[in-house]
């Protein structure tokens, strides 16, 4: 096995527990580790052609990096390792590196509540070479547009960007890409619609498109599971079914199997907390409900 295969397999096994739990310290600190690895052999002798792989294998996990401390809400440490991730992809002139960086650079512009920068970053992302050239990719790009828009409140722009999304995907052919991208698909994008349609006020399509995404995310996708669970719940609440959004709501704690909740999905945990208590404040499954959080929050 080569240097850059070895590194590859460490690359995707990282990609695979984030997969399951989402970020965490240890994850942060062996993607940084494998990162170093690799920039250890770039100072070998060695042809462009593996250089440029090397390149994006540093950006890979030095985005691991920036996605755990996203998930951890360590934004200041996130924003260093994306500027550096930017970097390293770059100089690999590799395509889909470039994207996760984008879509990246998105989410941690979002956490940051810059909702111009991640309108920008959805824009260079749906700009990229990577979203011209494959469909697939192009859907991916759409659906973070999609996500800035209703972020500023403005649904129209959101559906019609959810809409090409939708339309791509349906276009884009089975092919070998990165690991990374494992977790899209039309699963993931109708998880997607169900934060974007939430946000746009719209709870009965947004549960819908939840339970159509939950039909078909794979178990080994905890994170994913249970974010998608979360989108679930609010929509039910946001119904006026406290009671059987509560139900929900307890089954994220079920999916993620006692591991501690990534920060993200903390916040949505808080935002479902809070409206509870303002909706049905002295129900029993409410006062239950409070009674677990306090457990769950006490393994962060």
């Amino acid at each position: 096995m080569s240097d850059v295969t070895r590194a590859a397999a460490g690359m995707n096994a990282l990609v695979e527990a984030d997969d399951r739990h989402g970020g965490h310290r240890s994850l942060a600190a062996a993607a940084l580790e494998g990162r170093a690895e690799v920039l250890e052999l770039q100072q070998r002798n060695a042809s462009e052609r593996v250089r440029r792989a090397l390149y994006a294998l540093a950006a890979e996990y030095t985005t691991i990096a920036a996605w755990s401390y996203i998930d951890l809400h360590d934004l200041d440490t996130a924003q260093r390792h994306l500027h550096e991730s930017t970097t390293f992809a770059g100089l690999s002139q590799d395509a889909p590196t470039g994207m996760r960086v984008w879509i990246n650079v998105a989410i941690l512009a979002y956490q940051r509540q810059n909702w111009t920068e991640q309108l920008a970053a959805a824009q260079a992302a749906n700009a990229s070479t990577a979203a011209r050239r494959d469909p697939f990719f192009g859907s991916m790009g759409r659906v973070r547009l999609a996500l800035a828009h209703s972020t500023l409140g403005d649904p129209r722009a959101a559906q019609k960007a959810l809409g090409t999304a939708q339309e791509a995907l349906r276009k884009a052919v089975e092919d070998e890409r990165p690991r990374w991208t494992a977790f899209y698909g039309p699963a993931e994008l109708n998880h997607l619609a169900a934060i974007i349609l939430n946000r746009n006020g719209q709870s009965a399509n947004a549960e819908m498109m939840a339970h159509r995404a939950l039909a078909k995310i794979p178990a080994e996708f905890q994170r994913n599971r249970a974010l998608a669970t979360c989108q679930l719940a609010l929509a039910q609440l946001w119904q006026g079914e406290p009671e059987q959004a509560t139900a929900t709501a307890f089954t994220v704690f079920t999916i993620m199997d006692g591991a501690p909740l990534p920060g993200r999905m903390r916040s949505l945990v808080g935002d479902f907390h809070r409206d509870l208590f303002r909706l049905a404040p002295s129900t029993t499954y409410a006062r239950d409900w409070a009674d677990r959080m306090r457990e769950e929050w006490s393994r962060a």
